[in-house]
C-alpha cells in the first residue's frame, strides 16, 4: 500500500512539472508564432509569385 502513495507522490509531482514548464513556455512567447509551416501550406503562392511570365 505504501508503493502506491509513493507512486501517486511521484506521478503528481511530474505533472506539477509539466505543468508548471506549459505554463513558462506560454509566458515566454513559445505558441506565438501565427504564421508557421504548418500554415503557410495552406494558401496558394500566387499572390507571392505575381510576376509575369514571358
Amino acid at each position: 500500500m505504501s508503493v502506491i502513495i509513493i507512486l501517486l507522490i511521484v506521478s503528481v509531482c511530474i505533472a506539477a512539472g509539466f505543468l508548471l514548464a506549459f505554463l513558462w513556455s506560454v509566458n515566454d512567447g513559445q505558441f506565438e508564432d501565427e504564421f508557421s509551416a504548418a500554415n503557410r501550406i495552406l494558401f496558394d503562392d500566387t499572390i507571392l509569385n505575381n510576376k509575369p511570365t514571358k
